[in-house]
């Protein structure tokens, strides 16, 4: 279970990553196109889909390493028995809220989808593709931290202090 949900977390980055090449590629091509004289119609707006899905998606992978930002300043000045209650606290709250916007994010997709709500650009777009990526990721958002949840309520150290532990180690950015 413990390998599965972790390619899940790196899958996720990955596809975040390869969003953020696509936003590139994009951007490279427009100002190439209009060097030579050709318009790339609609690039802008899929760019803004990928911004979105990059975003999103790699949220989870951040999650697990360390990278986002967290206010620790009470949880530093504590220990023990009300550092674990807080953390727990903190960690309940985060997954509640992050379970209620994947909730209407993935209710948005399939009101789009049931009702073929397209783009108003230039290209029409059917808009549950692009909004799956915010779904997405913020399932797989809502897992990482339901599966560090549980690792506190176990009594074991969640992702993100065993990936800040790495770091000083000079180990691997993500093992557990």
């Amino acid at each position: 279970m413990r390998a599965t949900l972790n390619a899940v977390y790196r899958g996720s980055g990955v596809l975040a990553g390869v969003f953020l090449v696509a936003i590139g590629v994009m951007s490279l091509t427009q100002i190439v196109g209009r060097l030579l004289g050709f318009a790339a119609h609609s690039f802008d707006e899929f760019a803004g889909y990928c911004m979105a899905a990059s975003s999103f998606l790699g949220l989870a992978w951040t999650l697990r390493c360390n990278e986002q930002i967290r206010m620790t300043i009470i949880l530093a000045m504590t220990k023990g028995g009300l550092r674990r209650a807080l953390e727990i606290a903190c960690l309940a709250a985060a997954t509640f809220m992050i379970g209620y916007f994947a909730w209407a994010s993935a209710t948005m997709v399939w009101l789009s989808y049931t009702l073929n709500d397209v783009s108003q650009g230039l290209v029409p777009v059917k808009l549950w593709i692009p909004q799956s990526g915010m779904a997405l990721g913020l399932v797989i958002l809502l897992v990482a931290f339901a599966d560090d949840l549980l690792l506190v309520l176990a009594g074991k150290t969640p992702s993100y202090e065993v990936a800040e532990a790495a770091k000083g180690e000079g180990a691997s950015r993500f093992e557990r």
